[in-house]
């Protein structure tokens, strides 16, 4: 408990310091409301949009987008990793097409993007889907090219199948350093969710941020990175309960 109102005061601490530097900013550089909101102007358009329900409008559609792009990224990266991590001679091939394809902003696909998938929740979707795919994938082939010969030796006198190795042994021990790549997939997608509904949408927390900024409402600009810079902290606190949860299970941590 005690740990816990720590944190939680580390946090309001944070917050706190940030307002106050804010508020700093705009007294010494004498910026008008116009071009810099004031933090209560900023509180008032949060109130306001959760007040009149835009932000949970908004935010259901931006965590069905998030949810079905970062789960299926993870998944198909995990078990396309599970298995090039196994066949190092076919992983030398394909690691120079990943090393090609990885450093290219998800948001370079889009004209590609749009004409293949069209409008709606899919161009968001698909560029979260790239973004949170390679460091899941990296972080997994890593993962299981580090894992103790001795476990596989292990395996290998049970006369353990495929499968069964792969989930009893393989997994567990490769989890640590697959929950790293869990952790920075988290901010990638989240980061390119905001660049995806400036696709093709007509919601999403993206899209209140551009337009807001389309109507020069610069404290509803605001109140929406706000929102997404909170809700992205929260989403990584959950990867980590979530990496903790499995290691529990395994028998990883105690």
């Amino acid at each position: 408990m005690r740990r816990v109102f720590s944190k939680f005061t580390n946090i309001l601490v944070a917050f706190v310091l940030v307002i106050v530097v804010w508020q700093l900013v705009i007294f010494i550089g004498d910026y008008p409301e116009a071009l810099l909101p004031p933090p209560l102007a900023v509180g008032e358009a949060i109130v306001s949009l959760i007040r009149d329900g835009t932000f949970f409008v908004h935010l259901q559609v931006s965590m069905f987008r998030f949810a079905s792009g970062y789960l299926s990224a993870v998944i198909a990266a995990v078990v396309l990793g599970l298995i090039l991590g196994r066949l190092p001679l076919v992983w030398k091939v394909v690691d120079p097409i990943v090393q090609v394809l990885r450093p290219v902003a998800p948001v370079a696909w889009a004209p590609f993007i749009v004409l293949w998938f069209g409008i709606g929740n899919m161009p968001a979707i698909v560029t979260i889907f790239i973004a949170a795919f390679f460091p899941v994938l990296l972080s997994t082939v890593s993962a299981v090219k580090k894992i103790d010969r001795t476990y596989l030796k292990v395996a290998q006198n049970l006369e353990l199948n495929q499968p069964a190795l792969m989930y009893k042994i393989i997994l567990p021990a490769a989890f640590p350093y697959i929950a790293n790549g869990l952790h920075i997939a988290v901010g990638t997608g989240w980061i390119f969710l905001v660049a995806g509904e400036m696709i093709g949408a007509q919601s999403g927390l993206g899209y209140l941020i551009i337009d807001s900024r389309n109507a020069l409402d610069l404290d509803f600009v605001l109140a929406g990175i706000i929102f997404i810079g909170v809700l992205g902290l929260i989403l990584d606190k959950l990867i980590g309960f979530f990496e903790k949860w499995v290691g529990k299970q395994w028998g990883a941590q105690g």
